[in-house]
């Protein structure tokens, strides 16, 4: 499928989604530009883009395959894609793998997650099918136990491995602790979560002739993203043009910013989607232009719409969920996630903030009401994201806690006084 012209794609989506025919019921009939367009809200989209009743999808669920992306367990959510729009989305992925150093003959063993509607191990496999050098691919999968990869890897003659940065450093634990040597690896192509200092240090260990590079930048809700661009900084990437429409938002104002160096969210388009439009969809992440090249712009980080905590994907709207069922008695009266980096693994902070009468005092609004009020909110999240439970005893990220303040002590934007709902303290490079 190629890519729609906006104007055509804006049309098509007023005409046969009922979700976007309600967002632009007061918008002109000829409104053809981007910035005629508001910003899809997330909530609003995930609520109409339901398995039953749909009104975000443009025609009756016949054609196509059915992914799972992120979102609580008691309300999840799907992405679908045509044939065509696959087709289209793993073959311009799979020209970006050159960009990220995929070379003709390049054995690459694919370490993505499969199954249970999980798109990535598909994706990653299908897109080095469709890249435009030849490549022998290995489809191993992430769920493979680190004693019998590593074998594999080594009779195979890998010399790429593709996976989350978790994955990969779960294995380069077991090469470093096992004494093997791998020394076909030249290449780590890893995507979903950043990578860190430490993270590389270790990689380096295991990997001594391997660089570490970004996969590419696309996600199963919002699509193809961004193109790795070579270079020291593996967080650059350019957009997929024509495919995709890469904007910058200001946090405050959200009018687009052109100039490099200033932070806001990212927010896509995407060209040629057309039975599940997306058009101006927060991607959820930050980032900033660089001015190194055209389209150039530098990922930062997480926004407030959701973060990644080690493999673990979670939404500001599960934590409020989780606290609004926890706290019974209305104690809580702010919120914020707070991301952390310690010992080599994420762990995630949940900062609550109490009335100032309720900080200091005792008894059941005090600090004995405060800790049994912090395990039930624990409890309500691991609840609806199981997988940080089950990452926490797989040693990938440390357990969930509660920190207690005042609302003054809630970090806001500076700019707007806003509460910043996700804060995320890690270090990156």
């Amino acid at each position: 499928m190629s890519a729609l012209q906006l104007s055509d794609l804006i049309r098509f989506a007023r005409h046969n989604s009922p979700f976007y025919r309600d967002l632009y019921a007061s918008l002109p009939a000829d409104a053809d530009r981007l910035t005629d367009l508001p910003v899809v809200d997330q909530q609003a989209f995930w609520a109409a883009n339901t398995l039953r009743d749909n009104r975000v999808l443009t025609g009756p669920l016949g054609e196509a395959t059915v992914y799972k992306t992120g979102g609580t367990t008691g309300s999840p959510k799907f992405s679908v894609y045509t044939r065509d729009e696959w087709r289209t989305f793993v073959t311009a992925f799979g020209q970006g793998l050159v960009d990220a150093g995929l070379r003709p003959g390049h054995r690459v063993a694919d370490l993505f997650y499969a199954g249970e509607l999980y798109a990535s191990f598909l994706f990653v496999l299908d897109s080095l099918a469709h890249a435009p050098v030849d490549n022998v691919r290995l489809p191993i999968g992430g769920g493979a136990p680190p004693e019998s990869t590593i074998p594999t890897l080594r009779d195979l003659a890998a010399q790429v491995l593709a996976g989350t940065p978790t994955t990969l450093c779960r294995l380069a634990e077991q090469v470093v602790s096992s004494g093997v040597r791998l020394d076909a690896v030249e290449l780590l192509l890893f995507g979903g979560e950043a990578l860190f200092d430490d993270q590389r240090r270790l990689l380096a260990a295991a990997f001594p002739r391997a660089e570490a590079r970004s996969v590419g930048y696309a996600s199963v809700d919002a699509g193809l993203l961004g193109h790795p661009v070579p270079g020291p900084d593996a967080r650059v990437h350019r957009p997929f043009t024509p495919y995709s429409v890469v904007e910058i938002l200001d946090d405050c104002t959200g009018e687009p910013i052109t100039e490099p160096g200033r932070p806001g969210r990212v927010v896509v388009t995407s060209l040629f989607r057309r039975l599940m439009p997306v058009i101006r969809y927060p991607a959820g992440d930050r980032a900033e232009w660089t001015g190194t090249g055209p389209g150039h712009f530098r990922i930062l980080g997480r926004a407030e719409e959701g973060v990644r905590v080690g493999p673990v994907s979670l939404y500001t709207q599960d934590a409020q969920d989780a606290v609004a069922a926890a706290d019974t008695a209305g104690q809580v009266v702010g919120m914020q996630l707070v991301v952390r980096r310690w010992e080599g693994r994420d762990g995630l902070v949940l900062r609550l903030a109490t009335s100032p009468g309720d900080h200091d005092r005792h008894g059941r609004h005090g600090r004995h009401g405060r800790q049994e009020l912090s395990e039930a909110v624990v409890a309500e999240l691991e609840n609806v994201r199981p997988l940080y439970p089950d990452s926490v005893r797989a040693g990938f990220v440390h357990p969930l806690s509660v920190e207690w303040v005042r609302h003054r002590d809630l970090a806001v934007n500076p700019r707007s006084g806003k509460l910043v709902r996700v804060l995320d303290e890690r270090p990156t490079a």
